[in-house]
């Protein structure tokens, strides 16, 4: 059984893209993450992290001083990468990405990731990407960017 996110991307892949359609500042798909206790475990199981301040509450409150667990910074990283290939599909494929973590983000924030466009190569069938995510004030903690190119 396909999730409603699964399906909306399958509509996207059987769309067509053409470059020529694109414009400079179109906005790409917006996703809402809520990380969970559970999913930070996880998360940190599958890289190894055994940092306390992603699974302990007291060690990361009394500690380390944070006001909750912190949400990991590759994580987030992760989530900004699926911008770029959720948007882009089996169209073509990524060339660069890079990312830095700005603010930290806690347990219990839902955040934002999304992007726009900000160049546009038709000669090389590439394109450039501005990507984020936004914590629930609209700041960015995480701010992106990646090239992409079409086949």
């Amino acid at each position: 059984m396909s999730t409603d996110l699964e399906k909306e991307l399958e509509q996207e892949l059987e769309q067509e893209l053409d470059l020529t359609q694109l414009t400079l500042g179109n906005e790409l798909p917006l996703r809402q993450h809520t990380a969970t206790n559970v999913s930070l475990f996880m998360y940190n199981a599958a890289v190894w992290n055994a940092h306390r301040i992603h699974y302990d509450e007291t060690y990361t409150t009394e500690v380390e001083g944070h006001p909750a667990i912190v949400i990991d910074g590759p994580l987030q990283g992760d989530w900004l990468s699926q911008v770029a290939l959720n948007w882009l599909g089996a169209r073509g494929s990524v060339l660069n990405f890079s990312y830095t973590n700005r603010k930290a983000s806690y347990l219990g924030e839902v955040l934002t990731s999304g992007g726009v466009i900000s160049a546009i190569d038709l000669h090389k069938r590439s394109v450039e990407l501005t990507l984020f995510i936004k914590n629930e004030a609209g700041e960015v903690v995480t701010p992106g960017t990646a090239t992409v190119s079409f086949f």
